[in-house]
């Protein structure tokens, strides 16, 4: 029986992935690592020490120890510096909705300042619980943030139900043993099929989720 759903943040209930993005592509080059925003796309979901990693084994590098809380640091800083997140039309009233019979909790990569203040100003009161990167040891694609925020919650992950729009924030799901339903936002429908359900848009997503209010 669903007692509760768990959200991904960016790109699920904030359009903010592109802020991440140039966020990340400013701090990378300014050490010589050139990328591009649709190489943090494919990784979205990763909190910040699994982009680290990921982007410098793409680039034959190995990052320091030092480097993860210096590029935390950056990346942080010129997100809110640049940061004109939305959230996704309807998605507010939507999950005010779903509170009222379901727990609800957010499992993000982001970091807790951005995670935080991103939920405090646009879904206040919604969330009973909120994983952020910071919050685990192993971030998407591993199980552990899905696992915690069902923990959060005080639930069993088969009580469970994700919302997700990104292949390594899928994967963790699917191997939390949590359902996942997947939106696709800036990445095609193609690279979200392992996914229990692809929807077409959050406009589907909403009557989806509308069902079960």
């Amino acid at each position: 029986m669903l007692k509760g759903l768990i959200f991904d943040v960016d790109g699920v209930l904030m359009d903010s992935m592109p802020y991440h993005a140039d966020a990340w592509v400013k701090a990378f080059g300014e050490v010589g690592i050139h990328i591009t925003n649709m190489d943090i796309y494919e990784i979205e979901g990763s909190n910040h020490k699994g982009v680290v990693d990921l982007i410098f084994r793409k680039a034959g590098m190995e990052p320091k120890t030092s480097d993860y809380e210096a590029f935390l640091k950056k990346k942080r800083e010129y997100f809110l510096q640049n940061n004109r997140a939305e959230p996704f039309k309807g998605m507010p009233a939507c999950l005010q909705a779903l509170k009222e019979k379901y727990k609800l909790a957010v499992a993000s990569g982001a970091d807790r300042t951005i995670v935080n203040s991103l939920m405090d100003r646009f879904y206040p009161g919604i969330f009973e619980a909120i994983v952020s990167g910071e919050d685990v040891t192993r971030g998407k694609p591993d199980p552990e943030p899905y696992l915690t925020a069902a923990r959060k919650l005080g639930l069993e992950p088969e009580e469970c139900m994700v919302i997700e729009n990104a292949p390594l924030g899928i994967k963790s799901a699917k191997m939390a043993g949590i359902y996942c339903v997947a939106v696709p936002t800036y990445l095609p429908k193609e690279k979200l099929m392992d996914a229990d359900m692809v929807l077409r848009d959050h406009a589907e997503l909403i009557g989806y989720l509308s069902r079960f209010v």
